[in-house]
């Protein structure tokens, strides 16, 4: 008796997926420098250190899951989602505020953008239809 085991195919990465990880690889770049800017002790508008502290770290968290991710471990794609997600999430309170618009804009530019990332970085493979006869 033998018994045969058909493991399943591997699913490449799609197009879309590649746009979203290099859009959250960019996200995630261009938050670590921000613990280099903070506002001043008398300024208004200002992130406070501790999340700046934590955005650059998930920064560097998002870049090196979307580089691991792009390699094809779906692990890294989760945790480069939760990391945008969470920088994301950090800005939040500035809706709640009283900071400059431009501030909220770059907030709300920042909530849509993260939502786009996290569909296309999920986004798989079209399924074909089954022909029937």
């Amino acid at each position: 008796m033998s018994s045969t085991t058909f493991a399943a195919p591997r699913v490449g990465t799609t197009t879309k997926q590649k746009v979203g990880l290099v859009l959250c690889a960019l996200y995630s770049l261009s938050n670590i420098p921000s613990i280099l800017f903070p506002s001043g002790d008398g300024e208004d508008g200002g992130a406070p250190m501790a999340i700046l502290v934590v955005d650059s770290l998930l920064g560097i968290v998002g870049l090196v899951a979307a580089v691991m991710a792009w390699r094809g471990n779906r692990v890294a794609l989760r945790i480069a989602a939760g990391a945008i997600i969470l920088i994301t999430l950090t800005g939040l309170p500035a809706f709640f505020v009283d900071v400059p618009m431009a501030v909220k804009a770059l907030v709300g530019f920042g909530v849509v953008l993260t939502v786009v990332i996290v569909a296309l970085m999920f986004s798989g493979p079209r399924r074909s239809e089954a022909v029937v006869d």
